[in-house]
């Protein structure tokens, strides 16, 4: 048994440095490459910080685009989902209910052409994307409230679509907050 402890209290003491001390630093520096060297990207409306890219924002007014719903209310100190699944009847309750307000504020949309992601609450509650169909069904609601014409907004949310990663991973997607920014600056 003695022979045993000597090397396993060596091999603890190697991995807590490596684990602990320099897997960690090694982390960091490399985020430091990154875009926002490792705060966050966030982004700017005449130099002032209006969000980050990557956390989903709140956005309700008619006059913007909408973000996907969220279960922790945006909160990113408590990203999670609703953790009710899809037969439970009071998330069913909710659904319906983000249903029939999408409804009330763009007539004209059938039911059966909402995106999912526009009545659901993706797994972090802070998705920041909308699939591009997610936010053209949204383009005559601000069209009519902006008084813009929908080719120009269908047009700002073709120029903020971004592809697949790599071309073949994930979906396309379209980041809510730079596309109501850029909306903001629309003429």
């Amino acid at each position: 048994m003695k022979t045993h402890i000597g090397p396993a209290i060596r091999l603890t003491l190697v991995m807590l440095v490596l684990l602990v001390i320099i897997y960690p630093l090694v982390v960091a520096g490399i985020a430091k490459l990154a875009p926002g060297a490792g705060k966050g990207e966030t982004v700017t409306v005449n130099g002032k910080v209006v969000g980050y890219k990557l956390i989903g924002q709140k956005f309700t007014e008619d006059r913007y685009f909408n973000s996907r719903p969220s279960a922790v209310d945006y909160n990113a100190a408590g990203s999670a989902g609703s953790n009710k699944g899809p037969s439970n009847p009071e998330y069913l309750k909710t659904v319906q209910a983000r249903i029939d307000t999408f409804l009330v504020h763009n007539p004209g949309i059938k039911k059966a052409d909402i995106p999912a992601e526009l009545v659901t609450a993706s797994g972090s509650g802070l998705d920041p994307d909308l699939s591009p169909a997610g936010a053209k069904i949204q383009v005559a609601r601000i069209a009519k409230i902006r008084n813009l014409p929908a080719e120009r907004l269908n047009q700002l949310v073709d120029e903020h679509t971004e592809g697949p990663l790599l071309g073949i991973f994930g979906p396309s997607k379209v980041n809510v907050l730079a596309l109501n920014v850029a909306l903001d600056q629309a003429k």
